[in-house]
């Protein structure tokens, strides 16, 4: 399941940032988040038994806890979206797909949220592709671990008490605590496209 989830949703990304002229569908205002948020579901549905409801559910699902998680990171952050926002989206809806329940979900978005959280965005470009292949990979594993009982601790780093403590704290990291990160990645893209002008 891990290794469908990746290639499906990487290949995407890769033809996406690669200029392939086809539609995708967006998720909170991006092309990218749309892809981690949707084809890691998509990927995995041939591997267990569903109907065709809960599938458009655990869609509809990821998409709302993609909204939720970028409310509190923002629109233009140094953390890179599609791995913690549409992530997260993509576990929560991965979870509910394979029958787990809130307190799964829940687990699931905890256990993406440490693994993914200092993951940074450095601009839309072909690499985003293997990013977006890392948080698929994750947003399976995480769903799994969680339904096995494996989940990260309150006690553990940025993890809170609860789900919504966990993205508050996320939505913290975002935009205060890499303020610094985000100026520091636009002085080396500026540079390089001034190295680059110079020659």
């Amino acid at each position: 399941m891990v290794t469908s989830a990746r290639r499906l949703t990487s290949a995407a990304a890769d033809a996406r940032m690669g200029g392939a002229m086809l539609p995708a569908m967006s998720s909170a205002g991006s092309g990218n988040h749309g892809l981690t948020a949707i084809l890691p579901i998509w990927a995995i549905k041939d591997f267990i038994e569903h109907d065709r409801e809960t599938l458009l559910r655990a869609i509809g699902l990821s998409h709302i806890v993609t909204a939720y998680v970028k409310a509190h990171t923002g629109r233009l952050s140094a953390v890179c979206g599609c791995s913690v926002a549409a992530g997260a989206g993509a576990t929560a809806g991965i979870t509910y797909l394979v029958g787990g329940d809130v307190q799964h979900m829940e687990g699931a978005i905890k256990n993406i949220l440490e693994d993914l959280a200092g993951v940074i965005c450095d601009g839309a470009k072909a690499g985003c592709a293997i990013k977006l292949n890392t948080a698929a990979g994750a947003a399976v594993q995480a769903a799994l671990f969680s339904l096995h009982g494996i989940n990260v601790k309150e006690t553990d780093g940025i993890v809170g008490t609860s789900t919504q403590k966990t993205v508050q704290n996320m939505g913290a990291l975002s935009q205060s605590g890499m303020v610094q990160a985000d100026k520091t990645i636009l002085e080396i893209m500026l540079e390089k496209q001034m190295s680059k002008n110079r020659n």
